[in-house]
C-alpha cells in the first residue's frame, strides 16, 4: 500500500490495487500454495492492476512510468554478495522506508488534526470507513467527506511523501506521536457515547505505535508513549464494571489488572530512560508506572509521582498537567492545598469548557464536608460531560452530596 500510494500518487487507487491482490490471493493459493515470494507476489499483482487502471484513464503517463520501472524486490544479482541475514536485511530495507513515509504524510501538519487520525486509521490499520465512523460517533458520510478531503489535500496542496529531513523530524515526530496518544486516549476514556472504554481504538494505537518504534528504534519518545500505553491499557477490564459503570482507580479491583502488559510497559519505559533525553511520553509513562506497580492504594508512591509531575508541569507548562499534579498534591499534602491550586486553575480560564476541571474540584469540596460547593461544582461539570458512563458517575456523586436535602 505504501509502495503504491508514493508510485501512482493516488490513494485511492492504490488502496483498491492491494485490495484486489489480496482478494486475488486468497482465491488463488488455496489451489496453488502459497509462492515462494508471497510479498513480491502480491506487489506484482497490485502493481500490474494499477497499471490497467492508468490505461485506461486520461491520466499523464508518469505514474505508469514510475510503476513500470518499479522493482517489486533486490534483484538476485544485488542479493548476490550477501549472506543469510545480511540478504533478509536488504530485501526487507524499503519496505520500513515506505511505511515511515506512509505515517509522516497521514500526519502532515497541513492537516486537521482528526483527518489524521481518520487517515491513520484508514490506511495504516484498515479500518473501514465505517468503523472509524462508528468509533469518533459521525455518520459515515461525514467521515467518507473527511477521508476524501484529506486525500485531495495531500494531492493538491503536493505534500511530500517523504520522511522530513533531518532538521524538521523532532517537530513532525512530535506530531506523529500526538496523533497515535489522541487516538489512544479516545479508546482509552471514550469523550462521548455509551462506552466508557473502546478496547478495540486503543488496540490499534498500541500496534501503530509497535510500529513507529519498529521503524524508529532510536525515537525514546515513541518508546515513552508505547509504554505508557501499556500500562493504561492494563487496567482496562477493571476500569468498569459488568453494567459499565466507572470504577475510579482507588476501588479498582487489581487482580484483574494485565501483569504481561504492566512488564511489557516497564521494559519499554526503561528502554526509552536509557537512550533520553527525558520527554514528556516518557514522564506520564513513569507516573503511569508507579500507579500499575502499586499492589494497593495505601502503597502507592504519592511523593514519586507528584516529583514526577513536577518535571511534567516544567517540561509542559501544560493546565491539565497542572490539574492532573493537584490530585497528587492532594494525595501528599492534603485537600485544603489541592484545591486552593484547583481553584487558581478555574480562576485562570484555560480550561473552561474541560469537565474534569469541576469534577476535581467538586471530589475535592466532597472529601473535605463541602456538600452544597460540591454539589454545584457536580452540576458544572455535568453540563460539560460528554460520555454516558462518566455522566452516571458524577450523577451518583451528586446524589451522595445532596442526600437528605
Amino acid at each position: 500500500m505504501a509502495i503504491l500510494v508514493r508510485r501512482t500518487g493516488d490513494w485511492d487507487l492504490a488502496e483498491e490495487c492491494a485490495q484486489e491482490a489480496i482478494e486475488q490471493a486468497l482465491a488463488t493459493w488455496p489451489r496453488t500454495g502459497v509462492p515462494t515470494r508471497p510479498g513480491a507476489w502480491l506487489m506484482t499483482v497490485a502493481r500490474n492492476r494499477a497499471v490497467d487502471r492508468l490505461r485506461r484513464s486520461t491520466r499523464e503517463s508518469t505514474a505508469l512510468k514510475e510503476l513500470a520501472d518499479m522493482d517489486i524486490e533486490p534483484s538476485n544479482d544485488e542479493l548476490s554478495d550477501l549472506e543469510g541475514d545480511e540478504r533478509v536485511r536488504a530485501r526487507a530495507n524499503s519496505v520500513p522506508d515506505e511505511r515511515l513515509r506512509l505515517i509522516f504524510t497521514c500526519c502532515h501538519p497541513a492537516l486537521a488534526l482528526e483527518a489524521r487520525v481518520a487517515l491513520t486509521l484508514r490506511t495504516l490499520s484498515g479500518l473501514t470507513t465505517h468503523e472509524i465512523a462508528r468509533a469518533f460517533l459521525v455518520s459515515e458520510a461525514t467521515m467518507a467527506k473527511r477521508l476524501v478531503r484529506a486525500k485531495h489535500k495531500i494531492t493538491n496542496a503536493g505534500i511530500p511523501y517523504r520522511v522530513p529531513e533531518a532538521s524538521a523530524l523532532f517537530e513532525r515526530t512530535s506530531g506523529v506521536l500526538a496523533v497515535l496518544y489522541l487516538l489512544f486516549n479516545e479508546g482509552y476514556t471514550a469523550s462521548a457515547g455509551a462506552e466508557f472504554v473502546r478496547t478495540n481504538l486503543c488496540e490499534h494505537a498500541i500496534e501503530l505505535t509497535r510500529l513507529l518504534v519498529e521503524l524508529m528504534p532510536n525515537e525514546p519518545e515513541a518508546k515513552g508513549l508505547l509504554a505508557l500505553m501499556y500500562f493504561q491499557h492494563a487496567r482496562r477490564r477493571a476500569r468498569a464494571d459488568e453494567f459499565g459503570n466507572v470504577v475510579t482507580l482507588e476501588n479498582q479491583d487489581r487482580t484483574h489488572w494485565q501483569r504481561d502488559e504492566i512488564i511489557e510497559g516497564d521494559s519499554w519505559l526503561n528502554a526509552a530512560l536509557r537512550e533520553g533525553p527525558l520527554g514528556s511520553y516518557q514522564l506520564q509513562a513513569a507516573i503511569a508506572g508507579e500507579h500499575v506497580r502499586a499492589d494497593s492504594p495505601a502503597r502507592t508512591n504519592w511523593l514519586a509521582i507528584l516529583a514526577l509531575y513536577d518535571q511534567l508541569l516544567e517540561l509542559t507548562g501544560s493546565p491539565i498537567v497542572e490539574l492532573n499534579r493537584a490530585v497528587a498534591v492532594a494525595m501528599c499534602d492534603g485537600e485544603v492545598t489541592a484545591l486552593e491550586l484547583v481553584e487558581a486553575i478555574d480562576n485562570s480560564g484555560r480550561l473552561t469548557d474541560y469537565y474534569l476541571l469541576p469534577a476535581v474540584h467538586a471530589d475535592l469540596l466532597r472529601r473535605l464536608g463541602r456538600r452544597n460547593d460540591a454539589a454545584n461544582a457536580y452540576r458544572n461539570a455535568l453540563a460539560l460531560v460528554g460520555s454516558e458512563p462518566e455522566r452516571r458517575f458524577l450523577e451518583m456523586r451528586l446524589a451522595e452530596v445532596t442526600q437528605g436535602d
